[in-house]
């Protein structure tokens, strides 16, 4: 019987006009791994920073380890033993892995000694660190060593974890698993958040299930399936259709023997890239982060220029045109950034709307903006990806991350494009409107468009991608078809593995 290390009671926040928390209790035991579950929306970001100290609460009370528990700063939460790991990576890529484990810690102690104490905690928990090493050149994955590495030389009691593998290989994820349930075997508490049910029925010993801010269950999540779980979060799941098989029109995207220089100092040149995308065809593109995704949609959508003839649209070389004249041509992208690069976030749904709409949906006329239908255009994007806002008057910094995430996808899609590149479509995203980002991608292939899908979710990339490729160090591995590869197989693809069904071929 596990002792309570944090007890939750009555806990409720209010923002105007939404209600994030109402009325929230549940307990964590010392060396608990302890999910919380819930779509977009359903109050669990408020919930951690309440315990994290980022928010106070309206009502309702903490107790940790039996004693009231109300910090009003990170820095009180990290004094009592609570850490965190974020989704997003609060590192400086122009420093090295010491100094920003310093930055991180109250009273830091000589870089010399705690470089020391990076190499033997990372050692000791199997996620082995060089505290000399930029972390501008370091992957995604050990990025997120260095974060976790920050909050164990704190000795935490309990352990936040947001969205904790959304940048892994399968490979990496091992490693994460066994270092969480070393931390649980020596008494200290994991809250794991995550979308990725499999992996909460793998991991976590007990799940809180949040949906429109309230709880609705807490249980075993061994005990349920992932479905069960799912409609516990969002109430009755549709049953995706059938994918019908169907032919592939012309070769209408194509990148030849392209090598282009990153231009982010800390980015990933690509190397030799070439690839052909066909009209209904949907080509997912796997990759650990930073291993050339982000430098494949600049210079897909233009922002980053290449050599005209190197990449054609249709026929015809577009790598020196500049982003809006490819939208006119019919070439649209989402970044994976979606706060500051695919949304301005100090502007309104309407005006972000028009930022990319304007021109395919003719939103100005004569030099004047017709704002009737801009905001039309916003209202058409909220309504059929269900996006959880007032109105299109809301700015897009007042968004959830997972329903800003529903409104960009959105916003590409509804402009009807022949060709879109998405990165990390459903990154941070429900299980429910992940399902609703996938079906539309798949119906506007269904309809003739090219579809090209950059993503580390494996799980995604094998329901909706009919051709498969994976980045490493800037290159493209051959082009084969998705069907009949595995999760394992694809993840040795994305660690430079290379081309493992030529391997496997060979083998044969």
């Amino acid at each position: 019987m596990r002792h309570t290390l944090l007890q939750l009671q009555g806990l409720s926040k209010s923002y105007p006009g939404v209600k994030a928390n109402d009325d929230i209790s549940f307990a964590i035991g010392e060396g608990q791994m302890h999910a919380l579950l819930g779509e977009n929306g359903a109050g669990k970001s408020t919930l951690v920073k309440m315990i994290y100290g980022l928010v106070r609460p309206d009502a309702g009370e903490m107790r940790l380890r039996g004693a009231p528990f109300a910090p009003s700063q990170p820095s009180e939460a990290r004094q009592n033993g609570v850490a965190m790991v974020f989704q997003h990576f609060s590192l400086f890529d122009a420093l090295d892995v010491a100094e920003n484990v310093a930055l991180g810690m109250e009273n830091p102690p000589p870089l010399r000694d705690l470089a020391a104490r990076i190499r033997d905690v990372s050692e000791e928990y199997g996620l082995p660190l060089d505290p000399s090493r930029l972390v501008g050149e370091l992957s995604a994955g050990e990025r997120q060593r260095v974060e976790i590495v920050r909050c164990l030389l704190q000795d935490p009691k309990l352990l936040i974890m947001d969205e904790p593998t959304s940048v892994l290989t399968p490979q990496e994820v091992e490693i994460l698993f066994r270092t969480l349930r070393k931390l649980s075997s020596e008494g200290t508490a994991i809250l794991y958040i995550s979308h990725k049910l499999e992996e909460i029925r793998a991991l976590c010993d007990e799940a809180t299930i949040l949906r429109g801010g309230k709880k609705v269950a807490t249980c075993d999540p061994r005990e349920k399936s992932a479905r069960e779980l799912a409609e516990l979060m969002v109430g009755q799941l549709l049953t995706p259709p059938e994918r019908p098989e169907r032919p592939f029109g012309e070769v209408v995207l194509e990148v030849e023997k392209l090598s282009l220089k990153s231009n982010n100092p800390f980015g990933t040149s690509l190397k030799d890239i070439s690839l052909q995308l066909r009209a209904g065809e949907v080509l997912g593109i796997a990759g650990v982060a930073g291993n050339g995704q982000d430098e494949l949609l600049l210079m897909l959508s233009g922002e980053l220029l290449a050599p005209a003839g190197q990449v054609r649209l249709k026929g015809a070389p577009i790598g020196d045109l500049e982003p809006n004249t490819r939208r006119a041509l019919g070439l649209v992208a989402a970044p994976e950034e979606r706060l500051g690069h695919a949304a301005a976030p100090d502007m309104n749904l309407t005006e972000n709307a028009l930022l990319s709409g304007s021109g395919r949906k003719r939103l100005e006329k004569g030099g004047f903006i017709d704002w009737g239908g801009a905001e039309r255009f916003a209202r058409e994007i909220i309504t059929r990806f269900d996006v959880r806002t007032p109105g299109p008057h809301v700015l897009a910094r007042a968004l959830s991350g997972g329903n800003l995430q529903k409104f960009v996808i959105g916003r590409e899609i509804e402009l009807d494009p022949d060709v879109i590149v998405v990165n990390q479509p459903t990154w941070g995203v429900d299980a429910a409107a992940a399902a609703t980002i996938r079906q539309a991608l798949l119906d506007l292939a269904g309809k003739g468009a090219a579809v090209l899908v950059i993503s580390q979710d494996l799980d995604e990339l094998l329901e909706v991608a009919d051709s498969f490729a994976a980045l490493n160090e800037g290159r493209l591995t051959p082009v084969r078809p998705a069907k009949g590869l595995t999760v394992e197989e694809i993840g040795l693809m994305m660690g430079g593995a290379g081309d493992m069904h030529v391997a496997h071929e060979a083998a044969e």
